[in-house]
């Protein structure tokens, strides 16, 4: 296994690998939404927004995470006002329990520290409440925040 960058050839497996993680999370699907997922992660990794570590063994991805990059007006808790916006944190359920999530996420954490990002955000799931915390991120309702 190995840890590598998303690019454009692996986009359509990630964009699987997202959808089944929104359906593992009880998300209602009522529209095709691979087109506008296409669409976002096209524009957004071109323009360096947003970025992804990926576990691959073999050709097959088992590991996916986001972080997507925004400016806010600057807070006390965030002086530059540059958050990163955590999302795509999913595991192929054969592959749990493996550090593989903690491995992703610190990369992420590190390209938003890097980006110059005063906090990393995110809405997590409930199975994903153990991991964010263990990490450090501070539970507000399912709210959290990762103090950079």
């Amino acid at each position: 296994m190995e840890y590598v960058k998303l690019t454009e050839d692996k986009l359509d497996e990630f964009i699987r690998l997202r959808i089944n993680q929104l359906r593992e999370e009880g998300a209602t699907e009522d529209i095709d939404l691979v087109p506008a997922l296409k669409d976002y992660y096209n524009r957004h990794m071109a323009d360096g927004t947003f970025v992804s570590w990926l576990a691959v063994d073999g050709e097959k991805i088992i590991g996916t995470s986001g972080m997507s990059f925004v400016e806010r007006p600057p807070y006390f808790s965030c002086p530059s006002g540059k958050t990163g916006i955590l999302s795509s944190m999913y595991t192929d359920p054969n592959h749990r329990r493996r550090g593989i999530a903690k491995e992703l996420l610190s990369r992420v954490v590190e390209e938003a520290r890097n980006h110059g990002c005063g906090s990393v955000q995110i809405t997590a799931s409930d199975m994903g409440v153990l991991l964010y915390t263990d990490f450090g991120f501070v539970k507000n309702g399912n709210f959290m925040q990762y103090k950079l």
